[in-house]
C-alpha cells in the first residue's frame, strides 16, 4: 500500500529493503517549462539532468519547414522522446479541445499528428485521453472509445509507434475523462486488445488510490510512461507543485512502478495555470532542479 502523507517521505519498516542508488531516467514535460520556446527547453533539459523529454506538440512550428527542422534538432539533442502530447488527444471534447465535437473528426487529427511526428520519434508513446462522456453516457461513450482507441492503436503501429491511455484524477471527472482509476484503464485496455496499446501512470492523477501499489502491479509491462509532481489542494484545473512539496508518498510509487522493471523515463509534468503564485512565473531551472532533488530522494528510498 502507498501511504497517503502531510509531508516529508514515509520511514520504510525494519523489514524492507531500502534501495540506495539513483538509476534511474530523468525525464522532463515541455509542459512543465510552458513559457519556454522548444528550442530553449532543448537547450536547458540535459544541463538540467533530463536524458528524456516529453514531446508537446503545441510547442512545434505550424510550418511544415519549420517543424522539420525542429524535429531534426530534437534528433541531434541526445534526449530520448519518453512520450508525446499530441494538440489534441481525445476521443470526446474536454476542457483543452473541445472542437471539433465529433469521434471520427478528432480521431483523424490525431493521425495527422501521428503522421507528422512518428517519423522522429520512433517506438514513442503517444498520451491519449477519453474526453467527456455525451449526456454522460459512459457505456455509450466507452464502446465508441475503444473503438476508436483500436483504430488508432493499428494507425500508430504502421507509424512505429505505440499509444498510452492515461486515466485522470477525480478531479476532472465528467470534465477531461471517465477513466479515473488504474483498473478502469485496465479494464479498456482489454477491450481494445491491441499490442501498441499501453498506459499513462501520472502520480498526481492517481495517488489517493490506497491500493495503487496493487494497481500499478497488476499493469505488467503494459506501463509505456511514468509521470512526476506533487499534490496541493487545487485552486484550478492545472495546479501541481514540486516533488517532495506535497504529501504524494513517492518512494511508494516509484518502488512499485520500480518493482515492474519499467525502464523508461521519470518524467516530470507540473501544470501551473489559472493559480496567484503560478510555478510558471518563478525560475523554472529550480522548479525543475528542486524536482529532481526530491525525485533522487524517494528513488533512493523506494522500496519494491
Amino acid at each position: 500500500m502507498i501511504a497517503v502523507r502531510t509531508g516529508g517521505y514515509a520511514a520504510s519498516s525494519d523489514d524492507d529493503e531500502v534501495m540506495v542508488d539513483s538509476d534511474y531516467t530523468f525525464g522532463i514535460s515541455e509542459y512543465t517549462t510552458m513559457p519556454w520556446s522548444f528550442e530553449r527547453d532543448l537547450e536547458r533539459f540535459p544541463a538540467l539532468g533530463a536524458r528524456a523529454i516529453e514531446l508537446c506538440e503545441q510547442k512545434l512550428s505550424e510550418d511544415a519547414a519549420q517543424r522539420r527542422d525542429q524535429l531534426d534538432r530534437l534528433t541531434n539533442s541526445g534526449l530520448t522522446v519518453g512520450s508525446v502530447q499530441g494538440k489534441l488527444h481525445t476521443v470526446f471534447p474536454d476542457n483543452m479541445n473541445p472542437m471539433p465535437e465529433k469521434p471520427e473528426e478528432r480521431s483523424a487529427r490525431f493521425r495527422t499528428t501521428i503522421e507528422h511526428l512518428a517519423p522522429a520519434v520512433p517506438d514513442a508513446p503517444f498520451v491519449v485521453n477519453t474526453g467527456q462522456a455525451p449526456k454522460g453516457n459512459v457505456e455509450e461513450a466507452w464502446s465508441v472509445a475503444v473503438r476508436e482507441f483500436r483504430e488508432l492503436c493499428t494507425f500508430a503501429a504502421e507509424h512505429g509507434v505505440r499509444i498510452a491511455l492515461e486515466p485522470l484524477n477525480p478531479q476532472v471527472m465528467n470534465k477531461d475523462t471517465f477513466v479515473w482509476s488504474l483498473p478502469q484503464a485496465l479494464d479498456m485496455l482489454r477491450d481494445v486488445d491491441h499490442p501498441a496499446f499501453g498506459l499513462c501512470v501520472d502520480v498526481w492523477n492517481l495517488w489517493q488510490d490506497p491500493l495503487l501499489a496493487d494497481h500499478i502491479r497488476a499493469c505488467g509491462d503494459r506501463i509505456f510512461v511514468v509521470q512526476v509532481s506533487d499534490w496541493r489542494r487545487p485552486r484550478s484545473f492545472l495546479d501541481r507543485t514540486i516533488v517532495g512539496h506535497g504529501p504524494i508518498d513517492m518512494a511508494g510509487f516509484v518502488g512499485a512502478v520500480d518493482s515492474m522493471n519499467f525502464k523508461g523515463p521519470y518524467a516530470l509534468e507540473i501544470f501551473s495555470k489559472d493559480v496567484p503564485d503560478s510555478l510558471y512565473d518563478d525560475d523554472l531551472n529550480e522548479v525543475v532542479s528542486e524536482s529532481k532533488r526530491g525525485l533522487d530522494l524517494a528513488w533512493q528510498r523506494r522500496t519494491r
